[in-house]
């Protein structure tokens, strides 16, 4: 199957087309690297989280996720800014602007926190499938492991964004469960808009985990990195550079990146409202993956509901598993100068492929060492929540250094927002070592 050409990241290849009026383009036509994104987030690993804490708290902590909306989407607004004002990614900007040490430093924490997110994810979605069809476990994640590189490798990077636009929808699944099981909506909508605040061991850990799986490390690198993507595709330049589309992209930008973060963390909640309504209810307030979730719904919300969720796991597991993996790709490539992207044919960037597929099957092999990997998955949510404010500082020094953004810094109210999501984010870690 043949790919598109790569991305031209140079100004002088090709001259800068005419935006067309925003106007005349279909209205799903903005949405693109700011709604797979937020969907992503959404992954099994992010189910199981929501489910446990639904199962362990109730409606007592959904709040977090309304609360963390517009934080998530100021800081995603601002890395997708990054990348299309500098055609450039985040640990390119990294590297060109500050400490070697602190760049590898901060790819290497990804790179581990991914490789267990896919494991996780990767069981997942083995032991989802085998609630529905009779298969072996270990040869369904095996499988599941190489469709996904083969989708990141043999697919041209058009319809590979188009698959992962429309593999979003799968994120419905969640809201049809939440319509058949019987929620106490009075006690669940005052859990979602009042916050409970309840500062021992269990809730931090839980709400550092929350906020560690909702604005993750790995997010921002994608972003960037599709921006980057999206102007090769559309043979534009970076916005540094070409002034005359810069007001329709960034209007882009904003709409893409707010649906995107509204659709993932109304997910999130519904997925906690469902959990909470059923096992919390039940004195089921344990568990370890978001099969066990799956399980448990069956005999307390019927047979639909449980189906719904287990091919909710499956399908959120296909979007976000090449999310993952292209996320580490992205860093590592743009670490050691490489070229990278996924418009880019295999034989034009065999390092990047290469990371793309050891980070899959790394993944896939700790489902072979009887690592339990949705413990892991917990703990590098916290993690992800810790590496965040570091990640987040160097994110917003560089979102308003000329230096790398040139006339396109960001403006005063993503300023704002960027700097007080990356306090809130450094608040929680620091409360986290302090309980």
């Amino acid at each position: 199957m043949t790919r598109s050409p790569p991305p031209h990241r140079h100004p002088h290849i090709h001259p800068d087309p005419p935006a067309p009026p925003a106007e005349k383009r279909p209205w799903y036509s903005v949405l693109g690297p700011g709604l797979v994104t937020g969907a992503a987030d959404d992954d099994p690993g992010g189910i199981g989280t929501y489910s446990q804490v639904g199962a362990q708290f109730g409606f007592t902590l959904p709040w977090p996720l309304l609360f963390s909306f517009p934080l998530m989407t100021a800081i995603q607004a601002v890395c997708a800014q990054i990348g299309a004002a500098t055609g450039k990614g985040i640990a390119s900007n990294l590297k060109a602007h500050y400490p070697r040490r602190l760049l590898h430093l901060m790819v290497l924490l990804l790179v581990v926190a991914n490789v267990v997110n896919l494991g996780a994810d990767l069981g997942a979605m083995g032991a989802a499938l085998g609630l529905l069809v009779p298969l072996p476990q270990l040869a369904m994640i095996v499988l599941f492991g190489l469709f996904s590189v083969a989708l990141e490798v043999l697919v041209s990077y058009d319809r590979y964004a188009g698959i992962l636009k429309w593999a979003t929808l799968s994120l419905f699944s969640y809201f049809a469960v939440v319509a058949l099981v019987d929620v106490d909506w009075p006690a669940a909508l005052y859990g979602t808009v009042v916050p409970s605040l309840v500062f021992d061991s269990d809730h931090v850990t839980a709400l550092v985990a929350i906020l560690g799986t909702t604005i993750s490390p790995y997010l921002f690198f994608w972003q960037a990195a599709q921006e980057v993507e999206e102007q090769g595709r559309r043979h534009i330049k970076p916005l540094c550079i070409s002034h005359r589309t810069a007001g329709a992209e960034l209007r882009r930008i904003r709409t893409d990146t707010l649906v995107g973060m509204a659709f993932s963390n109304l997910t999130a909640i519904v997925i906690v409202i469902a959990t909470a309504a059923t096992l919390h209810v039940q004195g089921i307030t344990q568990i370890n993956s978001a099969v066990e979730a799956a399980t448990a719904l069956r005999p307390l919300a019927g047979e639909w509901a449980f189906v719904l969720f287990a091919v909710g796991i499956v399908s959120t597991g296909l979007l976000a598993v090449p999310v993952l993996a292209g996320s580490v790709a992205y860093a590592v490539a743009e670490t050691f100068d490489w070229n990278e992207g996924l418009s880019r044919r295999p034989q034009e960037a065999k390092a990047f492929y290469a990371v793309i597929a050891i980070a899959t099957l790394a993944g896939v092999a700790m489902n072979f060492f009887g690592i339990n990997p949705m413990h892991a998955l917990y703990w590098s949510a916290v993690l992800n929540g810790l590496l965040a404010p570091p990640l987040m500082i160097v994110t917003m020094l560089i979102a308003r250094n000329r230096a790398a953004m040139k006339s396109m810094t960001i403006g005063p109210l993503l300023t704002i927002g960027g700097w007080i999501s990356t306090a809130v984010m450094t608040g929680v870690a620091i409360l986290f070592f302090a309980v």
